[in-house]
C-alpha cells in the first residue's frame, strides 16, 4: 500500500482506514493533475486489481447542482460494520441512491419500543412518520439531469463516473469510443461497474462489461461490483455479473461474502438465488458470523428459512462463542422457533416454493 505521503481529503467522516487512501497519488509524478488519471490496475501486479490502482482523486463539483448524486460513493469501514451489526443502508448510499424515503422496518420499531419504551413516544414516533410522508408525497421529485445534446466534446473521467449514477448511457458510451479507461475509478477505487451496480442500470453495465471492464474489481473496502448489487437489491444485475464470471464468494474487509450483504440488507430475492447456485453458504467473515448469524441478529425471518432449507449450520459459533441461536432477542419469537423447529421451518419453505 502507498506510503501516505499524498492523501485526497474524503470530507466530514471520510477519513477512516489510515493508510489506505494514500495510493491515489502517492505514484503521481510532479505537475500531474489527480482529477484526470484512470485506474489502470496494469502496472500493478497482484490479485486485487481494485487495490493497488491509481485513481481519480475526483471530488464534487463547487457548482454542483442540490439533489443530484455527489460525485463520491462515501461508504468506509464505520459503514460497512454499522451494516453488519444494524442491517441499515449506511448514509453514503442512501444519499447516492436518493432514498430519503426509506422506512424503518417492524424489527427497528421493536427495538424503539424496548430501548425508549412508553406508547407515548409510539405514537408520536408514528405522527413523526406520517407527517415525513405527507411531506414528501407534497414535494415533487427533481427531474433527472437531462444528457447534453451535444456529445462533440471529450467526457472528462469525473463525468462519465457520475453519468454511470444517473443512467446517462450517451455520455458513458461517448467516453468508451474515446478510448476511456472501463475501470476509470474515483479516489474510493469505486468504478463505473461498482457505481451502476449500485443504481440498477442493465444497459451502462452491459456496455462497460462489452468493453473490458473488470468484473471483479475491488474498491477501497475490497467490496466488488457484486457486493454493490446486492446492495442496491438488483436480482438482474448479479445475475448479469455472474453470467460474466464474477466471483460469487469473493469477501470484503470484513471478510464478507455477497450472501452476507444480501442477508443484512435484507434482499431476500438476491439471497435465495446466490443460495440456489451454490455460494459457500457457512461462509464466516472477520467475527466468525456467518450468513446465518447476521440473519439471527437482524430478524431476517424469511432469509433464515432458506438458510436452514440448504443446510447452514445452526450450532456454529463466532470469535465470541455465539451460535446463531445466541443471537435471537426474547422479542424474535418466529426466529427463535425457526431455529428451534428446523425441521418444520424447511417444511415450511418447501411448501412455498414454487413448483
Amino acid at each position: 500500500m502507498g506510503d501516505g505521503s499524498h492523501r485526497p481529503e474524503a470530507g466530514a467522516g471520510g477519513g477512516g482506514e489510515a493508510g489506505e487512501s494514500g495510493d491515489a497519488g502517492a505514484r503521481l509524478s510532479p505537475g500531474t493533475s489527480p482529477e484526470a488519471l484512470p485506474c489502470d490496475s496494469s502496472a500493478f501486479p497482484g490479485p486485487s486489481p481494485g487495490a493497488e490502482g491509481v485513481c481519480a482523486g475526483l471530488q464534487s463539483s463547487p457548482g454542483q447542482r442540490p439533489g443530484s448524486p455527489p460525485a463520491l460513493v462515501r461508504m468506509e469501514m464505520r459503514e460497512l460494520e454499522d451494516e453488519k451489526h444494524r442491517g441499515a443502508l449506511p448514509l453514503g448510499v442512501a444519499v447516492l441512491k436518493g432514498q430519503e424515503r426509506m422506512r424503518r422496518s417492524s424489527v427497528d420499531l421493536r427495538r424503539e419500543i424496548i430501548d425508549v419504551g412508553g406508547i407515548q413516544h409510539l405514537i408520536e414516533l408514528r405522527k413523526q412518520r406520517r407527517r415525513r410522508r405527507e411531506e414528501r408525497a407534497a414535494t415533487p421529485e427533481p427531474a433527472p439531469e437531462p444528457e447534453p445534446e451535444d456529445l462533440e466534446a471529450a467526457v472528462a473521467p469525473e463525468t462519465f463516473l457520475r453519468a454511470a449514477v444517473r443512467g446517462q448511457l450517451r455520455l458513458v458510451e461517448k467516453f468508451l469510443a474515446d478510448g476511456g479507461f472501463p475501470d476509470t475509478c474515483d479516489e474510493f477505487h469505486r468504478t463505473a461497474l461498482h457505481r451502476a451496480s449500485l443504481e440498477g442500470h442493465i444497459e451502462i453495465l452491459e456496455k462497460l462489461l462489452e468493453h473490458g471492464a473488470t468484473v471483479d474489481f475491488q474498491d477501497r473496502l475490497d467490496c466488488t461490483a457484486l457486493h454493490w448489487a446486492c446492495r442496491g437489491g438488483h436480482l438482474a444485475v448479479v445475475k448479469l455479473l455472474q453470467d460474466h464470471g464474477a466471483n460469487l464468494n469473493l469477501v470484503d474487509k470484513l471478510l464478507s461474502t455477497p450472501l452476507h450483504v444480501a442477508t443484512r440488507t435484507g434482499h431476500a430475492d438476491i439471497a435465495e438465488h446466490l443460495i440456489h447456485v451454490g455460494v459457500a453458504i457457512n461462509a464466516v467473515d472477520r467475527e466468525g458470523d456467518t450468513a446465518l448469524h447476521d440473519a439471527a441478529r437482524l430478524n431476517r425471518y424469511k432469509i433464515i428459512k432458506m438458510l436452514l432449507l440448504h443446510g447452514a449450520d445452526m450450532l456454529a459459533k463466532n470469535l465470541a462463542g455465539k451460535t446463531p441461536m445466541d443471537l435471537v432477542q426474547l422479542w424474535q419469537t418466529d426466529t427463535r422457533q425457526a431455529l428451534e423447529t428446523p425441521e418444520q421451518s424447511r417444511a415450511e419453505v418447501e411448501t412455498e416454493a414454487p413448483v
